[in-house]
C-alpha cells in the first residue's frame, strides 16, 4: 500500500482541525488502576504531552453530550470501542478524499480502514506487554510495535517521531499509569483491491 505525501499532508491538516479542545485523561489510582514505578514527575509530563498532542481527540470514543459529541472520558484512550460495528467506508468522492466514524476513533481513505488504539496498559487489548523500548521504536519507525505495519492515518507518527526519547518515554510512563481497560480494537482493513 502506497501513500503520497498529499495524502499524508491531508491527514496531518485534519488532525489539526479536529483538535478542537484538548482534554485531559488523568491517571487513576486506587483498585484497578496500573502499577508504574516511574517518578510522579515523568508521569506528570507524559499526561501533559497527551493533553497537548490531542491523543484523546482520537483515542477517545466521542459520545453526545448536551452541547454535540464530546469526548466520552470513562473511556480515555480505550481507543474504538469494540462493540461498534462499523457499515462498509463510503468511497472517495469529488474532494472528499477521506471518512471518519461519529466516534472519531475510525477512518477511511487511500490507506483502508484505521481504528484508534486501545493506548490503556491492559494486557490483551492495550499496551500491557509492551515495553518502553517498543514503543520509542514505533514512534521511531512509524511501525506498529516496531517493526510491523506501518501507523496509518490519521495518526500524526511524522510527527511524534521528532519527540525526543524522554518525551516519549515520559508519554509511556504516563499511558502505564492509567487503569488498563478491556477494549479489542479491531485491526486495520486493507483498501479494496489491495493483496
Amino acid at each position: 500500500m502506497k501513500r503520497n505525501q498529499f495524502t499524508t499532508l491531508t491527514m496531518v491538516l485534519a488532525m489539526a482541525v479536529f483538535s478542537g479542545a484538548l482534554l485531559r485523561a488523568t491517571a487513576q489510582t486506587g483498585d484497578g488502576a496500573a502499577k508504574t514505578s516511574a517518578p510522579k514527575a515523568k508521569i506528570e509530563r507524559g499526561a501533559y504531552l497527551v493533553r497537548i498532542m490531542g491523543c484523546n481527540d482520537c483515542h477517545t470514543p466521542l459520545k453526545m453530550g448536551p452541547r454535540g459529541p464530546e469526548p466520552d472520558m470513562s473511556r480515555a484512550l480505550t481507543g474504538h470501542p469494540a462493540e461498534m460495528a462499523l457499515p462498509p467506508a463510503p468511497p472517495p468522492s469529488g474532494p472528499w478524499v477521506w471518512h471518519g466514524a461519529a466516534t472519531s476513533t475510525a477512518f477511511a481513505g487511500p490507506w483502508g480502514v484505521s481504528f484508534a488504539a486501545n493506548l490503556t496498559p491492559d494486557p490483551e487489548t492495550g499496551l500491557g506487554k509492551w515495553t518502553e523500548e517498543m514503543f520509542v521504536s514505533t514512534m521511531r519507525t512509524r511501525r506498529h510495535e516496531g517493526k510491523g505495519r506501518p501507523i496509518l492515518p490519521p495518526m500524526p507518527a511524522q510527527t511524534l517521531a521528532a519527540l525526543t526519547d524522554e518525551d516519549i518515554s515520559a508519554v509511556f510512563a504516563y499511558l502505564q499509569s492509567l487503569p488498563p481497560a478491556k477494549n479489542r480494537v479491531p485491526a486495520p482493513i486493507d483498501p479494496a483491491g489491495d493483496k
